[in-house]
């Protein structure tokens, strides 16, 4: 048996295969080099956020304040771009089209000791006074006060955002017009679903009335105009980590070869 284990040890030498002590060390470091890919990776998607997240901010900075403009006209909504038109401050007349009205489930954040409050935000039709239709989102109101929520009659001034048709958010259930229940802004779907015609590819996120009552539903001023930033934060993090790693892993293989040598 002397013999075989020697045999087996002279030809792992000659053959270059790694003795099992060795084989342990090399899996270790495998795993270490994956796990610093993900965190390096993790970090670095953080800084893209980061850079993304300034951009926004530069836009909702420069165009959500000041004095409102005209929206884009309608024979121009076919170059509707996100980049160039969201966030701007614009002012729409029209008369609200009740009937059409769609009630979107959302929440409302920091309004019961800093817990959101369930409800709806009301997206209604305006029909300008072309034909035209843009959407507005008259705002919140909270799901026992739906039924109560303020309907104005006749022409109406609104000021508010420009936000683009809202994409379906990871996690978030599929409209179901049949029903009744809708959880994303998505304009095309509701043009369908009401039967309406020459609908602009925005709608418009009214402001919130300041000399409005406190308990005034629904309530405007959806947009977050202070998007929180914390990517640079979470990209230390990730690096963070990664070195750290990077360090546990030498000095646990320096001692391990040291102590192999002894």
């Amino acid at each position: 048996m002397r013999e075989g284990a020697m045999a087996t040890q002279t030809l792992r030498e000659e053959t270059g295969t790694p003795r099992p002590r060795w084989r342990a060390l090399i899996m270790a470091g495998i795993a270490t080099l994956v796990s610093l890919a993900i965190l390096v990776g993790l970090g670095t998607w953080q800084l893209q956020r980061l850079a993304w997240k300034e951009g926004l901010i530069a836009q909702i900075e420069a165009r959500a304040y000041g004095e409102p403009g005209e929206i884009l006209p309608e024979s121009a909504w076919g170059t509707f771009s996100r980049d160039d038109q969201e966030y701007r401050r614009v002012v729409v007349s029209g008369e609200y089209l009740l009937d059409e009205e769609i009630a979107v489930h959302g929440l409302l954040p920091g309004e019961t000791r800093g817990q959101p409050l369930q409800g709806y935000y009301l997206l209604t039709p305006l029909r300008l006074e072309t034909g035209a239709i843009v959407v507005v989102n008259r705002g919140f109101v909270p799901t026992p006060l739906l039924e109560e929520a303020a309907e104005p009659e006749g022409a109406v001034t609104v000021e508010g955002l420009v936000r683009a048709s809202e994409e379906q958010p990871p996690f978030v259930p599929d409209n179901d017009p049949a029903a009744g229940q809708w959880f994303t802004r998505d304009l095309d779907a509701i043009a369908q679903a009401r039967g309406l015609e020459r609908v602009a590819p925005f709608y418009v996120d009214a402001v919130r009335d300041e000399a409005a009552p406190a308990d005034a539903w629904p309530r405007g001023g959806a947009t977050v105009l202070e998007p929180p930033n914390n990517h640079l934060q979470y990209a230390f993090t990730w690096f963070g980590l990664a070195a750290v790693l990077a360090v546990v892993f030498t000095v646990f293989s320096w001692k391990w070869v040291r102590g192999q040598e002894l």
